[in-house]
């Protein structure tokens, strides 16, 4: 290497950012800075909008980090923004996927990337968002919550066997949304794993969803399995030739 191409070299890599990259910048801290004026902010969400790449979308990810009043302007503000991660189309989905991992909130970002994926690709985001979730305990649990109640609205084999785990959930808002989506899947398969939720569980509003959703199915109980589903049934309910009942009063 010579002289004057290790210079050229050095000073292509001191070089500042580009002109775009500052200026997505710029905008990004209007976008994300609760305290911004509402036109400043406004016109930078439109910015952004317009450029419709993935590095926009990343910096329209930062208005859903906080909340403002009047509760309509937030709103409105938050479908914009929304508006303009679509706009991205399929570039916008790895900023998307990397917000969810850390998201306090994920139902703006699912509703981008409903508009994103089409519907015989969307389970497949979904899942691998849930993927990054384990069922350990975390401070919030709200994204969780918010992605396994979404997944109601897709009952898949596949839905099911990835959200059976979360039935045994730190969480007991976790766990009464994973029953929920289970039985939404409406697949008999899962009655083991409901069983043994069945039987560990401490919520009573969690044990009671687990009962009345095996009851109003008629689903059999495995021989194998009845008389730890006898033994952990809430009061009001009974194991009766193998199926969950609700008692008469």
């Amino acid at each position: 290497m010579g002289l004057f191409d290790f210079l050229s070299k050095n000073k292509s890599a001191a070089e500042p950012r580009s002109k775009s990259e500052r200026e997505i910048a710029r905008l990004q801290r209007l976008v994300g800075n609760k305290l911004s004026q509402n036109y400043d902010r406004q016109e930078a969400i439109e910015a952004l909008s317009r450029m419709a790449t993935a590095q926009s979308a990343t910096a329209l990810f930062k208005r859903f980090d906080w909340s403002m009043d009047p509760t309509i302007t937030d709103h409105e503000e938050k479908e914009s923004a929304v508006r303009g991660i679509v706009a991205a189309g399929e570039e916008g989905l790895e900023p998307l996927r990397d917000y969810c991992r850390k998201a306090q909130s994920l139902t703006w970002p699912l509703k981008a990337l409903k508009e994103i994926v089409p519907r015989d690709r969307i389970v497949d985001e979904l899942l691998a968002i849930l993927d990054f979730f384990d069922t350990e305990y975390v401070r919030n649990v709200e994204p969780k919550v918010q992605l396994i109640q979404y997944l109601e609205g897709y009952p898949t084999e596949d839905v099911r066997i990835a959200v059976e785990p979360f039935l045994g959930d730190m969480s007991e808002p976790v766990r009464f949304a994973a029953v929920r989506t289970v039985f939404a899947v409406n697949a008999p398969e899962s009655v083991p794993a409901l069983v043994a939720a069945l039987e560990d569980e401490e919520s009573l509003r969690v044990r009671n969803a687990i009962a009345q959703g095996l009851g109003s199915r008629d689903w059999v109980i495995p021989e194998e399995l009845r008389e730890a589903c006898a033994g952990a049934v809430p009061e009001g309910f009974q194991l009766s030739a193998g199926t969950v009942k609700e008692r008469r009063r």
